[in-house]
C-alpha cells in the first residue's frame, strides 16, 4: 500500500475516536526501519486502546498489513506497526514523559551559542531608602573581603605636658 494512503488512514481512523495532538514525523532519513511516525493522545486506557483498534481495523479493511500491536494490556501507550509507519498512542503523561517528537525530529533544536565568554561584573540594583534617597545594593554576595574598610579616625597625639 502507498505510505501517503497509509497515513491518511492512519490519521482518518486516529481522528474518528478523537485523538488528540496528531503528529506525523518523517523519519526516513533518520532510520531505514520505517518512513513515518505518528504519535497521537489517548485521555484513558479506554480510548487508547479504541484509537489502536480503529487504526488496526481500518488499515486492514483497506487491504493494508499489520506487522505488530503492543501494550494493549495496559492501555497507557500502544503500538500499533503498519511497516513503514509506526503509530504510537499515549496517555498524556507517558506522551510528556517519552516526549517522541523531539526524540525523532528531524533538524536538531539548537540554542543560540553566546559569542565570546565576559567577565561577569555583579549587577547594581538600585533602592530608595524611607527618606527617599538613593543607595546601591549589589545582587552579589559580599564578603567580609570585599566590605570597604570603616573609616578610620585619627589617633590622638598625646598631650605635652
Amino acid at each position: 500500500m502507498d505510505i501517503k494512503k497509509l497515513q491518511k488512514l492512519a490519521v482518518s481512523a486516529l481522528e474518528d475516536i478523537k485523538a488528540k495532538d496528531i503528529e506525523v514525523i518523517n523519519t526516513s532519513k533518520l532510520t531505514a526501519m520505517f518512513d513515518k511516525i505518528i504519535v497521537a493522545t489517548g485521555d484513558s486506557n479506554r480510548q487508547v486502546n479504541a484509537l489502536a483498534r480503529s487504526v488496526h481495523d481500518k488499515v486492514k479493511e483497506a487491504g493494508g498489513a499489520i506487522v505488530g500491536m503492543e501494550g494493549e494490556d495496559s492501555g497507557e501507550w500502544v503500538l500499533v506497526d503498519l511497516g513503514d509507519i509506526v503509530v504510537h498512542i499515549m496517555q498524556p503523561v507517558v506522551r510528556a514523559h517519552y516526549n517522541l517528537e523531539e526524540l525523532w525530529q528531524t533538524v536538531p533544536k539548537r540554542e543560540s551559542a553566546p559569542a565570546a565568554k565576559k567577565a561577569s561584573v555583579p549587577k547594581v540594583k538600585r533602592a530608595t531608602t524611607s527618606a527617599g534617597t538613593r543607595k546601591a545594593t549589589s545582587s552579589t554576595k559580599v564578603t567580609a573581603a570585599a566590605k570597604p574598610a570603616a573609616v578610620r579616625t585619627r589617633k590622638k597625639k598625646p598631650a605635652a605636658e
